[in-house]
């Protein structure tokens, strides 16, 4: 029988960082979720991803236990990481900080399209190109065909 669901809870945190201490802490303990527990679980299965932010989405069980998704890294930051940035341009609309091409554009949607709410990878470029354009990166060049 399947378990009855209490509730879901989404969390960015740093890979093999979980600790006690807030955020992760105080979102669990009012939960009631073990907080121990979820660390433990988080940097065991995210000891490969060291130091990068990783969105996790947490669903809670009436029983007090839990079960968690690990996504890909945001796509900000995956920009900030590819530019070498500490971060976006304070005024995006009028102060380029960076410049990418396409194809780097292609790889950050095809590693982020399974968390994307699009279909074909011209669309999750498309999402990457206006995430970079936000931010105060520009996209270098002409939208190229994909195949």
């Amino acid at each position: 029988m399947a378990k009855e669901i209490a509730g879901q809870l989404k969390l960015q945190i740093k890979g093999g960082a979980a600790n006690p201490s807030p955020p992760v802490g105080p979102a669990l303990g009012s939960k009631g979720i073990n907080i121990m527990d979820f660390c433990k679980q988080f940097n065991a299965r995210t000891q490969d991803k060291a130091g990068k932010i990783l969105p996790v989405v947490i669903t809670y069980y009436a029983d007090k236990s839990f079960d968690f998704i690990i996504k890909n890294p945001p796509v900000a930051i995956q920009l900030l990481e590819l530019t070498k940035l500490k971060s976006g341009s304070a005024e995006p609309n009028r102060k380029k900080i960076a410049e990418v091409t396409w194809d780097q554009v292609q790889v950050i949607a095809e590693d982020k399209m399974g968390d994307l709410n699009c279909f074909t990878i011209e669309s999750a470029m498309k999402m990457v190109a206006g995430t970079a354009r936000s931010m105060g990166i520009t996209v270098k060049g002409a939208f190229p065909d994909v195949k």
